[in-house]
């Protein structure tokens, strides 16, 4: 398992966007270089956890629980084979663009150690809006993507340092539980009754995961 790249944006303005300045940080390319990762602060106060890189719309993106977004090369290659086109590294707006590693079976809470100080901890997978389908450029992209299943991860920054293309990925966690990003993903998109099972992961999931999980189950009587 590595790090096949660390992944950047900068503001750009753009049409498709909602975020009141019009730009958008959703054109990742690889840095060249070690970057620092570090834990950027609460979300709407912080940003990116990686150096460099814009998070422009605060309200939706960065902070803490989703400092970091990771995407499996092999889920970008089975898009490629989809639609037809190349997906460079960073094309879906990650961070980090993995091989090697089944981010979709990733467990919530998993830890992995990135290159030879960083530490990440898988938070929930990413949920697809209308910049990411103007990014694409790629017609009912938001529900082919979510149909799909496939989301990627956030993470949180348990351990900072600097990271770097061909860095090795090892998982030194995985938590006495079963809740997946794939399952997380599905419950919070298009399978709400899924939403219970989700408690198994506590607090290592995105508060706002957690939250919506707990109105579901007390509504329903759990």
């Amino acid at each position: 398992m590595k790090l096949l790249s660390v992944n950047l944006g900068r503001p750009r303005a753009v049409p498709y966007t909602d975020q009141p300045e019009g730009l958008t940080g959703i054109d990742k390319r690889p840095a060249d270089g070690a970057v620092r990762v570090a834990a950027p602060g609460p979300k709407g106060v912080g940003a990116s956890g990686l150096a460099g890189d814009a998070v422009c719309d605060t309200r939706h993106h960065g902070g803490d629980d989703q400092a970091v977004y990771a995407m499996a090369r092999e889920d970008l290659d089975a898009w490629e084979r989809e639609l037809g086109r190349t997906l460079a590294d960073g094309a879906f707006g990650e961070n980090l663009t993995t091989a090697g590693l089944d981010i979709s079976g990733a467990l919530i809470g998993e830890r992995w150690r990135v290159g030879p100080a960083v530490v990440l901890e898988v938070t929930s997978g990413r949920i697809p809006c209308r910049t990411f389908q103007g990014h694409l450029a790629e017609k009912g992209w938001v529900k082919r993507f979510t149909l799909r299943g496939a989301p990627g991860a956030y993470l949180r920054v348990i351990e900072a340092g600097e990271i770097r293309a061909g860095d090795a990925i090892e998982v030194v966690h995985r938590p006495d539980h079963d809740v997946t990003v794939a399952l997380q993903f599905r419950a919070a998109t298009i399978d709400r009754a899924l939403l219970p099972r989700l408690l198994a992961a506590g607090t290592a999931l995105h508060p706002e995961s957690l939250a919506a999980a707990r109105k579901y189950a007390a509504a329903q009587g759990g």
